[in-house]
């Protein structure tokens, strides 16, 4: 595939060019090539799309939930049809590793598509019936929904976000990261070819303004945001000038905890899966790899002997599975992280090599573990969002759940252990949205995902995604003589 050049907006089934005063610059995060400079959305352009997605609502709402099926799941197998495609653009939109778009992004973006699809026959409200009255409720749309989305996943997310909105009847505007523009408007082009009506989904492209603009839009029902946490409150807070509904999947800082019954290579390849997958800008990562003092060399042990398999360098090549960083502002936040570790007496083992050539020049961090780690160090208390692993040692069951839970995230966890009384107690007492027993990371589409605290609320994915793009209406039907005290 050749490299992207152009980035557009799409209105009404159309590629239009944002026509505000500001732009922003694409890079290949690979190389750090410059693929083209971008002109935002106007806040004119952010009015007409949400004119548009009113009125095309109102059309797509009386479509039946079969027909709506039917057009979302054709739009499931053309995601799988433009496979090839869609990865190659996730590479150049965000630095990862071609088999990981190949294998995660573009296989769980069709199946959340297709499972939706499958779903929008289900909707239904409930039946009572009482002596005096027979009482019903009805599942209508929410109406205009919004979602804007990370820079780490952009077509999966823009999927995860807008197939449950479509299969409930709503119609949608995405705003991808200016980080990541490309992909969102092959999604919208496939959506059109499988028979969405014009005007359903629609991408508006920009920064923080073009963000805020549809956050504090009259006109928009429902945001459902991915990011940061403090991102995460100023939406909050725009979204009360009509009551958004709102979905907040936000940062975290999560707690992966090996007890001694583990096999050590099973420990490391879940700690090293759990925190350089996708160059370690995973929200969910397992950054606190807490372990028994006396099982620590065993690890350590098990992880020396796969550092071989940590390969760095060109994206695009099958063989690599640790990308570049986003951007070269981001590998700084990262690079300076790394630093503040080893200053607070961490002790730092790096995997792999850095890339040599024209990836010389990309956005490269070394993979990095730190041990002597302790619960008050920067790297250990704060999300970092890249491939740094911090281990910490404990005594016993009690001690390791009570320094887990010191965090104010609460998105995901995960216990390794065979021991099926442990595992019970450790799920019931860890705050956290999501638990992982021995295993990590693994979401499929029937998962509901999300945290608790200030990792955000609400769900995507699962059935319990539907009910935050619907709401239910009350019928109240009399049998009986008219109330009244008059």
């Amino acid at each position: 595939m050749n490299k992207p050049k152009e980035v557009f907006c799409y209105l009404n089934n159309e590629h239009i060019a944002g026509n505000s005063a500001s732009s922003f610059s694409v890079f290949y995060p690979g190389t750090g090539e410059k693929l083209c400079e971008t002109t935002e959305a106007s806040i004119a352009q952010v009015d007409e799309a949400v004119d548009i997605a009113r009125q095309s609502q109102v059309t797509w709402a009386k479509y039946s939930s079969q027909q709506r099926s039917r057009i979302l799941r054709k739009a499931a197998n053309l995601i799988r049809q433009y496979t090839q495609k869609i990865a190659q653009l996730e590479v150049w939109d965000t630095g990862k590793p071609i088999r990981e778009a190949l294998e995660v992004d573009v296989v769980t973006a069709a199946d959340t598509v297709e499972y939706y699809a499958n779903l929008a026959v289900t909707l239904h409200g409930d039946f009572y019936s009482t002596n005096d009255a027979d009482i019903y409720t009805k599942v209508e749309p929410i109406g205009v929904c919004a979602g804007i989305g990370a820079w780490n996943y952009p077509f999966q997310i823009a999927a995860w976000k807008s197939a449950p909105a479509l299969a409930c009847g709503n119609s949608f505007i995405f705003k991808p990261s200016e980080l990541t523009p490309f992909s969102a408007v092959l999604l919208a082009e496939i959506y059109k070819e499988a028979g969405l009506p014009s005007g359903v989904f629609q991408v508006v492209q920009g920064g923080a303004d073009i963000g805020r603009a549809l956050t504090t839009h009259t006109g928009i029902q429902k945001i459902s945001f991915t990011g940061e946490v403090q991102t995460g409150k100023k939406i909050m807070a725009d979204s009360s000038v009509n009551l958004k509904t709102l979905t907040m999947e936000l940062g975290g800082k999560s707690p992966l905890i090996i007890f001694e019954d583990t096999d050590p290579d099973v420990a490391a390849r879940a700690a090293l899966a759990a925190n350089f997958y996708t160059q370690g800008e995973v929200c969910t990562n397992g950054t606190r790899v807490f372990v028994p003092e006396k099982y620590l060399a065993a690890f350590q042990n098990a992880i020396e002997k796969r550092t071989q398999n940590v390969v760095l360098g060109d994206p695009f090549d099958e063989n690599v599975n640790v990308g570049a960083l986003i951007s070269a502002a981001h590998k700084k936040v990262v690079d300076n992280f790394i630093e503040s570790g080893k200053a607070e007496g961490a002790k730092a083992f790096t995997l792999g090599e850095l890339p040599s050539g024209a990836f010389a020049h990309g956005f490269f961090t070394q993979p990095v573990i730190f041990y002597n780690c302790n619960d008050h160090m920067q790297i250990v208390k704060e999300e970092i969002f890249g491939p740094v692993m911090s281990v910490l040692t404990f005594k016993d069951e009690s001690e390791v759940i009570e320094r887990a839970n010191q965090t104010d995230f609460g998105l995901a966890a995960a216990v390794f252990t065979h021991d099926i009384t442990r595992m019970q107690r450790m799920i019931d007492q860890l705050h956290a949205g999501m638990v992982w027993i021995n295993n990590y990371n693994i979401t499929p589409v029937e998962m509901p995902f999300g945290g608790t605290k200030q990792s955000g609320f609400g769900k995507e994915n699962g059935m319990d995604t539907l009910t935050h793009y619907t709401k239910r209406k009350s019928v109240y039907i009399s049998k009986a003589d008219v109330f009244s005290p008059f």
